[in-house]
């Protein structure tokens, strides 16, 4: 039963932000040292249920892409090989008998057993609960450009099934090996001797013996008389016998030296091989051959054996491709005692667009996601990532710099204080020990900067993973995010000491908030920036203490009526609750804070804001409409092409541009029609 357990965080680690915070972990779950995280209690889970599910299971590990998805699978893969073994140690402290190797001395054997017996599958076979996993990974886009890319699927689980205990142990048993047989009234004896193989090969060898023997007495003088007699009959003794050795030895290397793998390709390149009726039966030959040796494997080696395959990007691959993988792995699965456990690693958004767009799926797939239902036995849609996930991925990206932090400041160090020498009574010219003056006090100088940079750039980092400060929580839970984010810190920094000095007034920790307002809100800021542009340019600038969510609310509307232009890029911001908590209330920017920080601002792509000004300028062209008079249709036109700005500055709509008692200063704003 589950009870609560504290986890106590190792040394180096972040603090718990809540020392009495628990999990609800079982026993054996608490007491592991590496679970820190509120992913690693995730992938632990996980984890443990995969090693005692019943297979064949099609596990859909669903999540968006860049969310730390490569980390959680080398996790689950460590955890479930420290699952494994703990599963051995406990059933060998009740049995007597020993996994069998299949290395060394265990490797001939191996071949013995393949040759000369026939394995049972017996209940005691079935009680084990010892496991061996095998981890095959199969990344899509590698095999995208390929017609056929269920086809590398298939070739990619023999091949590494194949490389896992080599290739002459599966070439003889595709030659020699016998399918295990079920027999319940013999439920200890795990092997039986294949009599009729036996019999076979002694019958051969006797007869190749004998045919020696004939051929080298018919060569005997005392046997002239009928030496054409015993050369007839050792002749054909011999020929029979060595050809039905040759033709064995000839299959167990035609079976060595081309592999599965090749044999599918072959199928593949084929012409015509779609309209090919028993194309697909040859390739469940190949997979079912597979099987029965994994189950011979599992009872010479007396553990379960599971063949994990994780399937990545996929979501990357066209429509067609994508349900030809889908048609692969239900062809895998179709054997009900297929060791597999596929791990679909995909967003279930685009797998489900590509279902529906494919043109073998249409009335099939006309709803992506039921037909996505219908593969997937074990869904897993990854959790938000937790704030001890979060700051630990921070810290980690964080620490990837602290090395070159470190190592700069320790050298600029080491530099001032190597310019720091006594005043000697030497004799010389002046002016080189004025020039040697000279140069060491810029270098002195440039120190000093240097590692004033150094310093802020890691009290801006540090800002970044304190559990104490909110901004943390604005970051994305996007791996790839966080570390353009940490890269970006150092650049934005070192500008702002290098043009204004020390920073302008602004504090490292308002420097890297300003970056993640850029990477996760780059729309709404853009469009911020362009308006107190076009104000600035329409000569109504807002005063500098002003606030930008304040500029932001006042143009808020006109945003609004942009929104079937501006979609794709709207798509690029995060969470507009988020944005304003963080211009609201966290960090409230004014207008002269976010002059100075435009100008090192590297993170913000300006051909956004170049898009928003020109339409902005065409929203504010005046419609054409009749002439009133020829006295005053120039003055009229001359005012709306004038103040088109500052009219929409003001929040107003294009067409109140256009009235004729418009004053010069714009007026006073007011809500758009």
């Amino acid at each position: 039963m589950s009870q609560h357990y504290t986890i106590h965080f190792a040394k180096g680690a972040l603090p718990p932000r809540n020392p009495a915070k628990h999990y609800f972990l079982d026993r054996e779950l608490g007491h592991q040292k590496d679970i820190l995280t509120e992913d690693d209690v995730y992938c632990s889970c996980l984890a443990k249920t995969l090693c005692h599910v019943p297979v064949p299971v099609t596990v859909g590990f669903y999540a968006p892409f860049g969310c730390r998805l490569h980390m959680m699978l080398d996790k689950i893969m460590v955890l479930m090989q420290q699952e494994a073994t703990q599963c051995e140690a406990k059933e060998l402290q009740h049995v007597q008998w020993q996994p069998r190797p299949v290395q060394g001395w265990g490797f001939s054997k191996l071949l013995w057993y393949l040759v000369f017996l026939q394995p049972i599958i017996t209940e005691v076979h079935l009680r084990r609960k010892n496991v061996k996993f095998l981890f095959i990974r199969f990344s899509a886009w590698q095999y995208a450009g390929t017609d056929k890319l269920w086809a590398g699927l298939v070739t990619t689980l023999c091949e590494g099934i194949r490389q896992q205990y080599g290739a002459l142990p599966f070439s003889l048993y595709s030659v020699l090996g016998k399918k295990a047989a079920t027999r319940p009234g013999c439920r200890q004896r795990e092997w039986h001797c294949r009599r009729q193989l036996c019999l076979t090969l002694l019958a051969l060898l006797a007869a190749l013996s004998l045919g020696m023997s004939l051929l080298y007495l018919s060569m005997g003088s005392h046997a002239l008389s009928h030496g054409n007699l015993f050369r007839a009959f050792g002749g054909a003794a011999t020929t029979l016998s060595s050809s039905g050795l040759l033709m064995a030895v000839y299959s167990v290397g035609k079976h060595l030296f081309v592999s599965q793998r090749k044999r599918i390709e072959r199928l593949v390149l084929r012409e015509k091989f779609g309209s090919h009726l028993g194309f697909m039966c040859e390739v469940k030959k190949e997979v079912r051959l597979l099987t029965d040796f994994l189950c011979f494997l599992e009872i010479y080696q007396r553990r379960r054996l599971r063949v994990v395959l994780e399937i990545t990007g996929l979501d990357t691959c066209y429509p067609e491709r994508v349900v030809g993988v889908l048609n692969a792995i239900n062809t895998l699965l179709s054997d009900s005692h297929a060791p597999f456990i596929f791990i679909l690693v995909v967003d279930p958004s685009i797998l489900a667009s590509c279902l529906e767009s494919a043109c073998s799926m249409k009335g099939t797939a006309d709803n992506g996601y039921v037909f996505l239902n219908r593969t997937i036995t074990l869904p897993f849609s990854v959790p938000i990532m937790g704030h001890r996930t979060k700051l630990q991925f921070l810290h980690d990206a964080v620490r990837s710099r602290d090395d070159l932090l470190y190592l700069e400041m320790t050298r600029n160090v080491r530099s001032r204080g190597g310019d720091g020498g006594g005043d000697g009574d030497g004799g010389g010219d002046v002016e080189p020990l004025l020039e040697m003056e000279e140069q060491a006090r810029a270098e002195s100088a440039q120190s000093v900067l240097e590692v004033q940079a150094a310093l802020s750039i890691q009290e801006a980092l540090c800002c970044l993973h304190d559990e104490g400060d909110c901004l943390f929580e604005y970051v994305p839970d996007n791996v790839v995010s966080m570390r353009r984010i940490v890269n970006t810190v150092p650049i934005t920094v070192r500008l702002l000491q290098q043009q204004q000095g020390d920073f302008g007034g602004l504090s490292p920790r308002q420097a890297v908030a300003w970056v993640v307002l850029a990477n996760q809100w780059p729309c709404r800021l853009s469009w911020v920036l362009q308006c107190l542009e076009d104000r600035q340019q329409a000569g109504g600038a807002p005063e500098a203490c002003a606030r930008l969510w304040d500029v932001f609310c006042d143009h808020s509307l006109e945003l609004h009526t942009m929104t079937e232009t501006l979609q794709k890029v709207l798509d690029l911001d995060g969470d507009p609750e988020l944005f304003q908590r963080f211009l609201g209330a966290d960090f409230p920017f004014t207008v002269s804070e976010a002059q100075r920080l435009l100008r090192c601002t590297v993170n913000l792509d300006h051909s956004i804001r170049r898009r928003m000004g020109l339409i902005r300028a065409v929203s504010t062209l005046k419609s054409p409409g009749p002439p009133k008079s020829p006295a005053r249709k120039a003055p009229h036109t001359a005012s709306g092409a004038n103040h088109a700005p500052g009219a929409a500055w003001a929040g107003q709509a294009p067409a109140h541009a256009c009235e004729a008692h418009q004053p010069p200063d714009g007026g006073k704003s007011r809500p758009m029609a």
